[in-house]
């Protein structure tokens, strides 16, 4: 699940009640789509190489 921090976007984990991955600046729409939706493991690990090759 995705949710809005001080300064951007965190991912929560619900299983292991913690932040999980990178702090993201902007709002990569895609991959909070995917996270609060399907929450399919295979396109979210896509995106997220994505956005951290992209330096968000």
């Amino acid at each position: 699940m995705a949710r809005g921090v001080p300064g951007g976007y965190r991912i929560w984990d619900t299983r292991g009640r913690t932040w999980w991955g990178d702090h993201y600046e902007l709002c990569p729409d895609d991959l909070l789509t995917e996270l609060n939706g399907a929450a399919d493991q295979a396109r979210i690990t896509v995106l997220l190489k994505r956005y951290r090759a992209a330096g968000r």
